[in-house]
């Protein structure tokens, strides 16, 4: 049950995480931040895709290295 518990921390502390990075990131850049999301809609859908896959797999690897360093 200790497990569950700090499993679901560490989840909670990553999604604030990317919540406050993405809210400043707006913050601070909105204009830039429309003008990205403009030229997105315009890609296609296997670029978003791809691109998806690899950050989720970059995040994968960071967490199971932050894992086994028991950082």
């Amino acid at each position: 049950m200790g497990q569950l518990l700090l499993l679901g921390s560490f989840l909670l502390i990553g999604f604030g995480l990317i919540l406050l990075v993405e809210g400043l990131i707006y913050a601070f850049f909105p204009i830039q931040m429309k003008r990205l999301i403009a030229q997105m809609t315009n890609m296609p859908e296997a670029t978003l895709r791809s691109g998806g896959v690899v950050a989720a797999m970059a995040g994968f690897g960071l967490l199971v290295l932050l894992k086994v360093i028991q950082f």
